[in-house]
């Protein structure tokens, strides 16, 4: 369709993502796989969208918060996705609840392990344009919670192990960490962060350069509300400690992927434990941290073992901090 079919149809995809909440990027793969609006063009071929489309979005992107599938709900009726959200509302809190890692429907467990063989199998075949086309459906499906914790995490350990045995390349590896890396703009929170949101630092130390753990840390915290500063690989602790100070940051979470036998890793962790305190939390992860375990428990660290846990000790954090802040008053 090239012209405009409806007059009400008046509103760019930058505008329809402001008001709907839902990135660009989002609405345009509901639209293409799942048909859940469907946008006129105009003459020069830019989709253009309705007051309806913004308030279908809108409610599609609430009910996909509150744990449900967009294929299960993408063709509903605008008063049918009311009344699912109403019943939300209405019935047991564990119903309305988002899914979380471990608390995947059955349903939603096998298409979490199909994703993972799929993608898998577009890894081993160096199949770029497959596994990123398995990766944006698989997180339209799943959300971007369930698909770093249920998807991405099996499969990049899956990848890591066939690489050390010599199934794979590292380009294998790199290609995937690659197409993950070029997807974050999608996996992040749409919603705005709230104005008392704890603060958080995310980084890797110095002579870490593979970031993928972090930036994975960083998105599941701005998911849990957390005002999230991401800052990239490889620095110092004095520029961490820095960015701490700057943002009044409440934790800091370091992803150690690689262990070495020099010392560097070791001194940059109590290096930066002694510039920002003991009133930050810091926050270590990452394939290879039980190699430093034992200056993690000299520091007093918090060692996530995966993500889930690493979301349970953030709502810790939150909790004591909001006691905190109530025993203040």
């Amino acid at each position: 369709m090239t012209n405009v079919k409806d007059d009400t149809a008046q509103y760019l995809i930058s505008t329809v993502s402001k008001r709907s909440g839902v990135k660009s990027d989002l609405v345009r793969a509901w639209e293409r796989r799942y048909q859940a609006v469907v946008p006129s063009r105009t003459a020069g071929g830019h989709r253009v969208y309705t007051d309806l489309d913004i308030a279908r979005l809108k409610l599609l992107n609430q009910a996909t918060n509150q744990g449900h599938s967009i294929s299960q709900i993408a063709r509903l009726s605008l008063e049918e996705l009311r009344k699912l959200l109403q019943k939300d509302e209405s019935g047991p809190a564990a119903a309305a609840a988002p899914v979380s890692g471990t608390s995947l429907s059955g349903e939603r467990k096998f298409l979490a392990d199909d994703y993972i063989e799929k993608c898998y199998t577009a890894v081993v075949d160096f199949d770029a344009r497959a596994l990123e086309s398995h990766f944006e459906h698989a997180i339209v499906e799943l959300g971007s919670q369930a698909f770093i914790e249920n998807l991405l995490e099996p499969l990049l350990t899956m990848i890591g192990e066939r690489w050390r045995t010599g199934e794979l390349r590292p380009v294998h590896e790199h290609m995937a960490s690659s197409i993950i890396r070029s997807l974050t703009y999608i996996l992040r929170n749409n919603a705005p962060c709230p104005a008392n949101a704890p603060r958080m630092v995310v980084s890797t130390p110095l002579g870490q350069h593979h970031e993928l753990g972090a930036l994975l840390a960083a998105i599941l915290a701005e998911l849990k509300d957390w005002q999230v500063t991401y800052l990239g690989p490889n620095l110092p602790a004095e520029e961490i400690a820095a960015a701490v100070k700057f943002t009044q940051a409440r934790a800091v979470t370091l992803s150690i992927s690689f262990s070495t036998e020099e010392p560097v890793v070791q001194k940059e962790l109590r290096r930066l434990r002694k510039l920002i305190g003991n009133e930050v939390a810091l926050i270590v992860g990452g394939r290879a941290a039980g190699y430093y375990e034992a200056v993690l428990d000299e520091i007093g660290v918090a060692k996530i073992q995966n993500y889930q846990y690493f979301r349970h000790y953030l709502d810790q954090l939150a909790a004591k901090d909001g006691n905190n802040s109530e025993i203040s008053k």
